[in-house]
């Protein structure tokens, strides 16, 4: 699902800098430089490339579409879902619910579906599904945390670009002509280093996090609903239960709103 929210911050966020630059007279094409953005984007990717293990940066970026088409929870299907299974089990046995497992197409789900045929306890049951919850919401918290690392690195190389320029500028004193190149590098630099960490890399960070921290809240909802039908309780509680969790997740009819 396409979320309009992050696409239009983006725009707000950028339009209302390059407005204001106009607004004061300045050019818009005075912001726009090729090695000043070499340095900072390259620096600071280079940079979290160092500290990061090589798993957690390519799901880093394999996350990043989430951002702008954030994923999609059918948090009342699920529950019905869920239910029906309750039904199933009551009517027919745990045993009953294997051609379900067969035929479910969430991997996550289908796991706690064969836990429930192969007759595990219900403890066991939560122990096992909530170990994975927290490593995999874990893993992706890792590889969001490579874009704040990214908020934090690219204002410094911005200011390495700037100190480089000047340099440049005072190696070129007696050559009037070559100055401004250095003069330009080294004022927008500063500005792509703090503006990508406070506009791009940062947010990015937050709302990646958040919708990591959605993802397991959904999938606690799943492992709650499997256990209860472990535990025999009565379909219509299961349902009163899950329905906890519905204002903590992103649903499909509100997930414009919250995101």
């Amino acid at each position: 699902m396409i979320d309009f929210l992050s696409i239009f911050g983006l725009i707000l966020g950028v339009g209302a800098i390059l407005l204001g630059q106009s607004l004061e007279g300045g050019h818009l094409s005075a912001l726009i430089n090729g090695p000043a953005a070499l340095i900072v984007l390259g620096g600071t990717i280079g940079a979290v490339m160092m500290q990061s293990p090589a798993n957690v940066f390519l799901r880093g970026l394999r996350l990043f579409i989430w951002v702008f088409f954030s994923p999609r929870y059918h948090t009342e299907e699920t529950i019905k879902q869920i239910v029906d299974w309750s039904n199933i089990a009551r009517k027919e046995g745990l045993l009953g619910l294997e051609n379900a497992a067969e035929k479910e197409d969430d991997l996550f789900s289908r796991k706690g579906l064969e836990l429930l045929v192969d007759g595990s306890e219900p403890e066991v049951m939560r122990s096992i599904m909530e170990l994975e919850i927290d490593a995999k919401e874990n893993f992706d918290i890792s590889a969001a945390k490579i874009y704040e690392a990214m908020g934090g690195f690219s204002p410094t190389i911005g200011i390495i670009g700037a100190v480089m320029g000047l340099i440049h500028v005072m190696g070129n004193l007696s050559d009037p002509s070559r100055l401004g190149g250095g003069i330009a590098v080294a004022f927008v630099s500063t500005i792509y280093g703090v503006g990508a960490a406070n506009l791009l890399f940062i947010p990015i960070s937050s709302k990646l996090k958040t919708l990591v921290t959605y993802e397991a809240r959904y999938r606690e909802m799943i492992v709650e609903g499997l256990v209860s039908i472990a535990e025999g309780e009565n379909p219509r509680n299961i349902q009163r239960k899950l329905e906890g969790y519905l204002d903590k997740t992103i649903k499909d009819d509100d997930a414009g709103k919250l995101l």
